[in-house]
């Protein structure tokens, strides 16, 4: 099941008809080029929009050719209403770019003006109340603007996945977790479809798949995924049966969606009823392109799978756990990696990080779980985790949040997983944010964020802050700099 979407590229040119509209075709045509020159395929539109039956002729042409990803070019000053009807009609996402002037000889007699047309477009989206995506410095050579279209593509691949999304989530939320409540309503705002069910249909739909033939093939898959690390094999047939339950599930519920995510109920009940622990199928699935969040955490799968889509690799959803202790701080961190012992915490859950994330994936049981469900006896019901370090390298922590008052935030974080043993249980690194101290008071705590945070593996902030900036997000927190306080902070402090 193919679970993000494929970016096929376009891009339309426009321009002011007071202005050769052969200077904007030769733009465009320098900024295709480019761009299929470095990074790959971009469909490049023959028509060159001058007004509003351009526009509709370019759209239709651009849809036609299977484009769902549009770049708008703006190869001179360019006619403000129809080049930002082009982004009302098309309906997807749209990023906007303009052309510089190429060199001295352009500037007597073929200049386009497109640095001074950007502005005028810019004020011709807010009146239409058109959302895009405009680079950061948005005026460029063709081989600049072929730079600025690649770094669209992860946040082009997340909205268009939003759009086309059903979150199915199994079970009412533990109320020993409450924080990972979510207001179903801005889920709706941002084009998200959301299915509730019971965990008993989740039961019903398990037993159902008793004895399904495919499940020794499936058996025979994971142990191989696992190699030495599978210590409990005989766990393997129920994580089998389960794992074969969420893809037929997926598959046949997914209605008029394209994509799909979990959220599902994980315990306490789960172990007894189901007996095992759902964590290394969770982990499977999310490295298969299907989220599959803890503690029905809604917005937690939400975040995953929109990592998913930026990054284009496997994600995970972690504890914003616990502290490290002085002791490994001194003996592991201190003098070897340039962070403060506050900026350091670990990151944990239970076992759901895929397996290509962690340094050696093991098999094991729920140690907690263990200890107040069958204290006294070999683990049965409690098998299911998949538990190692987590690898080392660079990190993006973050988060799309419904709040309390049913409004949208985020926040994003970007750091690394140290190359530290945890000496502990469960998926669980070492992470190392800059400023994380002032960041958890300032942002995680005083906007009142639950303890789960999506990590996507890479940098990933500058792609992640426009996706969030694109749905409209007003608030988007990042882990600020020292020399930038926050507005809650203490001065004196």
């Amino acid at each position: 099941m193919k679970n993000i979407p494929e970016i096929k590229l376009g891009i339309i040119s426009v321009s002011r008809d007071c202005f050769p509209i052969t200077l904007s075709a030769r733009r465009r045509n320098a900024v295709a080029r480019a761009y299929a020159e470095k990074y790959g395929d971009i469909y490049e539109c023959p028509i060159t929009v001058e007004n509003e039956r351009d526009a509709v002729a370019a759209v239709d042409d651009v849809l036609d050719n299977d484009v769902n990803a549009l770049v708008v070019f703006l190869g001179n000053f360019g006619p403000e209403a129809p080049e930002t009807q082009i982004a009302e009609l098309f309906g997807g996402p749209v990023m906007y770019a303009a052309a510089a002037e190429e060199d001295i000889a352009v500037l007597s007699s073929d200049r386009g003006d497109a640095y001074c047309g950007m502005l005028n477009c810019s004020y011709n989206l807010g009146l239409r109340n058109i959302k895009a995506y405009i680079p950061s410095y948005p005026v460029g050579t063709a081989a600049e603007v072929a730079d600025m279209i690649a770094d669209f593509v992860p946040v082009a691949r997340a909205l268009e996945g939003i759009a086309n999304l059903k979150i199915i989530s199994y079970g009412p939320r533990p109320r020993d977790f409450f924080a990972c409540n979510a207001p179903i309503k801005p889920l709706y705002d941002l084009g998200v479809e959301i299915e509730e069910n019971s965990e008993l249909d989740l039961l019903v739909a398990y037993k159902k798949h008793a004895n399904d033939s495919r499940i020794p093939a499936k058996v025979e898959e994971m142990a191989a995924e696992l190699g030495e690390g599978n210590k409990m094999a005989g766990i393997l047939p129920r994580l089998a049966q389960f794992e074969l339950t969420l893809l037929d599930i997926a598959e046949e519920n997914r209605g008029s969606r394209e994509y799909v995510a979990f959220a599902n109920k994980c315990w306490p009940a789960f172990q007894t009823e189901f007996g095992f622990v759902p964590c290394y199928v969770n982990s499977r699935l999310t490295a298969m392109g299907i989220p599959v969040s803890c503690e029905v955490d809604i917005y937690g799968a939400l975040s995953e799978y929109i990592g998913l889509c930026v990054s284009g690799e496997p994600v995970t959803l972690l504890d914003i756990n616990n502290t490290v202790p002085a002791d490994l701080y001194e003996a592991d961190i201190r003098g070897r990696f340039p962070y403060q012992h506050k900026e350091t915490f670990m990151g944990f859950h239970c076992g759901n990080t895929p397996i290509c994330r962690l340094k050696s994936g093991t098999m094991k049981y729920q140690l907690i779980m263990h200890q107040g469900l069958e204290p006294d006896k070999e683990p049965d019901i409690t098998r299911g985790t998949l538990e190692g370090d987590i690898l080392p390298g660079p990190i993006t922590f973050f988060r799309l949040q419904g709040n309390a008052e049913g409004s949208l935030q985020a926040y994003i974080a970007q750091g690394e997983v140290l190359p530290v043993s945890t000496h502990s249980f469960g998926g669980i690194g070492v992470f190392a944010i800059p400023q994380m101290h002032r960041f958890y008071r300032h942002v995680l705590i005083e906007k009142q964020y639950p303890h789960h945070g999506a990590v996507a593996f890479g940098h990933w902030g500058k792609a992640l802050f426009s996706v969030f900036d694109y749905l409209g997000l007003e608030d988007i927190s990042i882990n600020q700099p020292a020399s930038l306080p926050y507005p809650t902070e203490n001065p004196f402090d």
